[in-house]
């Protein structure tokens, strides 16, 4: 099974787990840590101050993740992290260096889930998204 299919069911079960309350072998997966490994270091670096392997190939600096709350009155701010990662509603005409990934986690779960995906699609994306955030919370300074 690819990464990202292991990806998008790690992030099915752990909402319906949230959702649920039920214990299960995924509270033993970081899935936030998963995801941004996979969808975020390479520009962010795995320490999330901004140093990623890619970081320097892009037009504009990288953020260091790790200072958000701090720079937020010691806030973290969770819709504007939320709609940073979504991307779908900050669409530009002078484009951005970070991916929409709202368009990708949908267009990966449309081919996760086929026909069924529409009825699906939504949760995958804010799973995956509230996963990353979460995860983003804890690498907070303190």
């Amino acid at each position: 099974m690819k990464p990202k299919k292991i990806l998008f069911h790690l992030a099915l079960v752990a909402a319906t787990t949230c959702v649920s309350g039920v214990t299960s072998a995924a509270d033993k997966i970081d899935i936030g840590n998963l995801e941004y490994s996979i969808s975020c270091a390479d520009c962010h670096g795995f320490n999330g101050k901004g140093t990623g392997p890619y970081a320097e190939l892009l037009k504009s600096r990288v953020p260091d993740l790790t200072v958000l709350s701090k720079n937020n009155g010691g806030v973290f701010p969770v819709a504007r992290v939320y709609d940073a990662i979504d991307g779908r509603a900050l669409i530009n005409s002078h484009g951005r260096d970070m991916p929409i990934w709202g368009n990708r986690y949908s267009t990966e779960s449309a081919s996760l889930f086929g026909d069924d995906y529409l009825s699906h699609s939504e949760a995958v994306v804010r799973g995956r998204i509230l996963a990353l955030i979460d995860y983003i919370n804890r690498l907070q300074q303190k």
